[in-house]
């Protein structure tokens, strides 16, 4: 039985595209299904955010009319414009262990990102550093909010088309268990302290009652601070509305600050409630209506609470106040208000490998390395 790729081109396809992952993953107690409306909204090319400066298709892979796999080939121009690049990207790569049907959506993605007319193509990503990136190669448990989940024999199937790893990011783990009992957070408290006095460091949390205002400061430090880093773009107004459009959904305002030095921003911590574990019990499909999902989730949000777990997923420092420990303070104060709000684990990431003086503080404040995601490359000759 061969294996044949077809293009997505209408609603047929797009339906057997969308509701690809449930069928791959259900009998996965890992996995954790994300809301219709949300994946449908990330994989629209007219209302996603970022489709605005993208371009791409998606793909399926059928062996005897039986869908085996998927893949998007996308060309991101606001990465080459800001990287000063020639990449594609592929990304929503999902396939059964099945290296034939595995070269094949990558070949197909290849073969279209080169008929763009560039030479290399990167990923998995999906679509943006802003959302779900890199391929799960270590830690194969159920992942946080707006982190991806994957097979753990992925990794074998995209070396096996020749792609070569390029770039790991690391998530840390920490207990409010070990952060207390341990004595660290009491040293950690003191040595804040300490730094917040002798660098003039403040820091104040976000205000409920101005989130635009502070979204768009968010914005501004999100950009200037991430600016250098790899695979990084800036993002734009209709990202950031966006952000506030889906983070208003679960978002936690004692979870965020910003840092100051000599009174002028200076950073950022943003840290939100791992909604994952409510959609873990409330399992949203294709097939359920929505409502009844969010009627679940609504019970084991907040009438049955289940939420655990916490996840730092950006924090940020203006490269000229980089020596004097905002960095620190910020992950200090992400720390205290999950401990003194009633979470239990906190996952911080992901944090680039070479970035090693974030991956020095993490270790630093007593986390451990417990998930790497990596992403790969092959040139298009």
């Amino acid at each position: 039985m061969s294996i044949s790729i077809r293009q997505v081109e209408n609603a047929a396809d797009f339906r057997v595209f969308f509701e690809f992952p449930w069928q791959l993953y259900r009998d996965d107690p890992n996995w954790v299904p994300p809301l219709l409306s949300m994946r449908r909204e990330q994989l629209d090319r007219e209302k996603g955010a970022a489709w605005s400066y993208m371009k791409g298709e998606f793909f399926v892979a059928y062996r005897d009319d039986q869908p085996v796999g998927t893949i998007a080939a996308f060309i991101n121009h606001r990465h080459n414009e800001f990287h000063d690049e020639r990449v594609g990207w592929f990304g929503v790569f999902e396939v059964y262990d099945d290296a034939e049907a595995a070269r094949a959506l990558l070949a197909a993605a290849c073969d279209w990102v080169r008929a763009q007319g560039y030479d290399t193509i990167r990923g998995p990503q999906s679509f943006t550093t802003h959302e779900e990136t890199g391929l799960l190669v270590d830690g194969f448990t159920r992942p946080v909010m707006l982190m991806p989940y994957n097979k753990p024999y992925y990794e074998r199937l995209v070396l096996g088309a020749d792609f070569a790893p390029v770039m790991d990011a690391y998530s840390f783990y920490m207990s409010r268990e070990r952060a207390i009992n341990d004595g660290l957070y009491d040293r950690l408290k003191r040595v804040t302290a300490a730094v917040m006095k002798r660098n003039k460091v403040k820091v104040r949390a976000i205000d409920p009652k101005n989130l635009k205002r502070d979204f768009a400061l968010f914005k501004d430090l999100y950009n200037a601070a991430w600016e250098k880093n790899w695979g990084f773009v800036p993002m734009t107004e209709r990202e950031l509305d966006a952000l506030i459009a889906s983070l208003g959904q679960f978002f936690d305002p004692h979870l965020a600050f910003f840092g100051y030095v000599d009174d002028q921003p200076a950073g950022f911590v943003l840290g939100i409630p791992d909604f994952n574990e409510v959609l873990l019990k409330s399992y949203p499909k294709p097939g359920t209506p929505e409502l009844l999902t969010l009627i679940k989730a609504l019970y084991h949000w907040k009438l049955r609470p289940t939420i655990t777990w916490a996840r730092v997923p950006l924090l940020g420092v203006k490269p000229e106040y980089r020596q004097k420990g905002v960095d620190a303070v910020l992950y200090f104060h992400s720390m205290d208000a999950m401990i003194q709000h009633g979470y239990q684990h906190n996952d911080s990431g992901w944090i680039l490998s070479a970035n090693q003086a974030m991956v020095s503080i993490a270790s630093g404040f007593g986390s451990d390395i417990y998930k790497t995601h990596r992403w790969y490359e092959k040139a298009l000759t």
